[in-house]
């Protein structure tokens, strides 16, 4: 497998992550800023490392599965390892603009 090619299938794979949603706060991890790394090596093996609001989410292990199983549908993998990892510790600042601003509307709108 190509080098190319296996950049091509890491988009494709961190594409598919976007319908993972967390459950406390709406949005996916994607645009959350929990993904930290994509990459697939040969064999189709997609490697995620991933990350949590904080070290305690009692929704971690939701999280990890809904990545492995969405990551699993993308053509061309065979097989998907998730790494959670809490360094750097994520940040609000993580999150892509259109969370960040959905965020903050959902929090006005609660009158938060």
């Amino acid at each position: 497998m190509s080098d190319k090619t296996q950049e091509e299938l890491a988009e494709r794979v961190r594409q598919a992550l976007r319908i993972v949603i967390d459950p406390e706060l709406g949005e996916n991890v994607v645009d959350l800023g929990l993904i930290y790394r994509v990459a697939v090596r040969e064999g189709g093996l997609a490697h995620v490392e991933m990350t949590t609001t904080t070290p305690g989410c009692p929704a971690a292990f939701y999280l990890r599965d809904a990545v492995v199983s969405a990551a699993g549908i993308v053509e061309g993998i065979e097989r998907v390892h998730v790494d959670l990892a809490y360094d750097p510790p994520w940040t609000p600042e993580m999150m892509s603009s259109n969370a960040s601003a959905h965020l903050r509307f959902a929090r006005k709108a609660s009158g938060r």
